[in-house]
Order: C-alpha cells, then structure tokens, then sequence
C-alpha cells in the first residue's frame, strides 16, 4: 500500500503529499515534529527523528537495510540516502546538515556533522562528530574522517583541522534549518524565529 496521497487545502486545491511507503513489511516511523517536503520519497525501514527535515525531491530508501535519522538533522534538496543489503545500514546522528544533492550511501554520520552540497559517501565509510566534507567530496569506502576535521576532493583528504568558527557555523547551520522546516510545516505560528529570515521580492521596475 502506497501512502503518496493528496488532500483538499483550504481553497479547494489539492494539496500533494509526500510519497511514504512499505517495503514488504517494512514501514517508515517519522516523528510528528519532522517536516517531509511534499515531493520527497521516503521507503520501507527509514526511521526520521525529532524535528528533523527532509526537503524537495530527497529520497531515502531502506529497502533491503535500514536507515536512521537522528533529531534536528535536515537532509536538503535532491538528496539520495541508500544502503547496502549485505553489510551496512545509513545511520545520520543528530543536528547534522546534509547538504543539496549529495549522495550517502551505507555509512555513518555522527552528530553535528555537515556533508557539503553535491558530494558522496561511500559504502562504510565514516563522519565522526562535528567532521566536515566539503562540497564537491568523494568520501571514498570505508574512510574515516575524524571529529573536527575537514576533508575535500576526490577522492577526499584532509584539509585542514576545524576553527572554533567552523564548529559554530555548522551548528548554526543545523538550528537556521530547524526553525525553516519549522516555518514550512506551521507558517507564522511556528515563531519564534532566531536563527531564520526571509525577504520579499524586490519592487518590479
């Protein structure tokens, strides 16, 4: 049974919802507080976590293994989370920013990491807490990057150590997409805001 459904929004309009469905008899569990952007996917063992976002065109699939998202952790657009059947779940921690259409494949991501825009991670590989890939990366199998490190390229290396700033800002980073999920999910009665604002289109000439 598939649970990609519609429903009338307050003008009548049907409104899409996200598509959530078994595998065999393997079923998501998606906390309440989370956001689901109404084209992502989400597959059979997938468990999504405590004011956790899952943005436009993401998909998770869990079919033949498991994936876990832990709390206030925001997998951004076009993302593809995958596993291996044999050997090795995706599990993401908390406050974690995965960012625009990476690739995560059979590994793990420790709290308060942040995978850049458009990289990979490979089958065993590993992110500790607070570890960076930069955008672009490939984090290559069965790799490790330590807590605190930033490593980039592909296949990736380590760059450099992690300022005190770059911990700050991948933090902020985490909270910022709390607050905008948050704001898709209630609209104005979703405030306060701190971390997140917006602006309206600029005048036409």
């Amino acid at each position: 049974m598939s649970y990609d459904l519609t429903e009338d929004g307050p003008s009548g309009a049907h409104i899409r919802r996200a598509y959530i469905a078994p595998f065999m008899d393997l079923v998501p569990e998606i906390d309440a507080s989370a956001f689901v952007a109404p084209t992502a996917a989400i597959i059979g063992a997938v468990r999504v976590g405590a004011n956790s976002s899952i943005w436009h065109q993401a998909t998770l699939r869990g079919d033949n293994n498991y994936i876990i998202i832990g709390e206030n952790t925001n997998i951004q657009d076009n993302c593809c989370l995958h596993i291996d059947s044999r050997n090795h779940p995706t599990i993401i921690g908390d406050n974690v920013t995965v960012g625009h259409s990476a690739l995560v494949h059979a590994c793990t991501i420790g709290d308060g990491a942040f995978v850049g825009m458009g990289s990979m991670v490979m089958d065993g590989a590993v992110i500790e807490p607070q570890g960076m890939l930069a955008a672009g990366a490939m984090l290559t199998p069965g790799k490790v990057i330590p807590a605190r490190e930033i490593w980039a390229g592909r296949p990736a290396q380590k760059m450099r150590d992690m300022s005190d700033d770059d911990v700050a800002n991948i933090t902020r980073a985490a909270r910022h997409y709390v607050e905008v999920a948050r704001a898709h999910r209630l609209g104005a009665d979703g405030a306060p805001f701190d971390d997140m604002h917006w602006r309206q289109l600029p005048p036409k000439n």
